[in-house]
């Protein structure tokens, strides 16, 4: 059964990755206009937002190139209350920009404008390194206007209506993305990033001609799998037990993410299920 299921998966990876296929394949495949892995070279000070449940956090990370190696990195962790996850996007991105400029305060870097890289958590259709558009809301979250909108405008747009500080060029990243970049000083061959959390996901380095939706064949670039929705189009349903129909039924985010069904089952021991 398991091969089986690697067989199938197999078969929508290729499909995400299609020009002509990738916008019905349920595994999207998305290109995240990362070209390299890091290679020891990067140096200076940074901010950084992970947004991928329901608490999200906040840091600042300098890294230096002398050293190869991070030398600071302080973080704040906020909580999301469940009406706000619900509630409107314009709620969600002025809390997440009031949490931001508090950890500037207590950083002391207030007048102080940085490069901010954003890990947001959800399946986006990534335009460019700073402009990413949100297919749709997973993992409990379902806030109004923002499916559709660009996530990284909507954090600009909070903070600019705060007027009390400010962010240099920003980066939008997927978590596994940020993963996979993490391990950079300590294994430069890294080239998977892998999450299991609340949802799960992957990431890889890709050789551009296989990357048949992007022009252009020179090169690598980071391909965000998204296969969190493998199955949403029913291709695992006829492997599906009451169990996974009964978790699925009462989620926030019915029918979407149906292989965190399956693989919850397939850990879970039966007297728990």
């Amino acid at each position: 059964m398991l091969q089986e299921v690697s067989a199938r998966l197999r078969k929508d990876l290729l499909r995400g990755l299609g020009k002509h296929s990738h916008h019905k394949a349920p595994v999207k495949m998305l290109p995240t206009f990362v070209r390299a892995t890091p290679d020891g070279t990067e140096k200076g000070d940074f901010l950084a937002l992970d947004l991928g449940g329901t608490n999200f956090r906040v840091l600042h990370v300098r890294v230096e190139e002398e050293a190869q190696k991070v030398l600071k990195m302080d973080s704040q962790i906020c909580a999301i209350p469940q009406e706000m996850m619900l509630g409107t996007g314009e709620q969600l991105f002025d809390h997440i920009a009031t949490c931001l400029g508090d950890f500037l305060e207590s950083q002391n870097l207030k007048g102080k404008t940085l490069p901010l890289g954003f890990t947001f958590s959800f399946p986006c259709e990534q335009l460019e390194i700073d402009k990413s558009i949100l297919i749709r809301w997973t993992k409990g979250f379902n806030c109004s206007g923002v499916e559709g909108k660009d996530v990284v405008q909507l954090l600009k747009e909070a903070i600019h209506r705060r007027g009390d500080y400010d962010i240099g060029s920003v980066a939008m990243v997927n978590d596994t993305v940020g993963t996979m970049m993490s391990c950079g000083y300590r294994d430069q061959s890294c080239e998977i990033g892998m999450i299991i959390g609340t949802g799960t996901n992957a990431c890889y380095m890709e050789e551009m001609k296989n990357v048949k939706r992007i022009e252009g064949a020179d090169g690598r670039m980071c391909i965000n799998t998204e296969w969190g929705g493998f199955g949403d189009d029913g291709s695992l349903d006829d492997i599906l037990t009451e169990f996974d129909v009964e978790v699925d039924k009462t989620s926030i985010n019915p029918g979407v993410h149906m292989y965190v069904s399956q693989l919850f089952r397939i850990i879970t021991p039966p007297p728990f299920m």
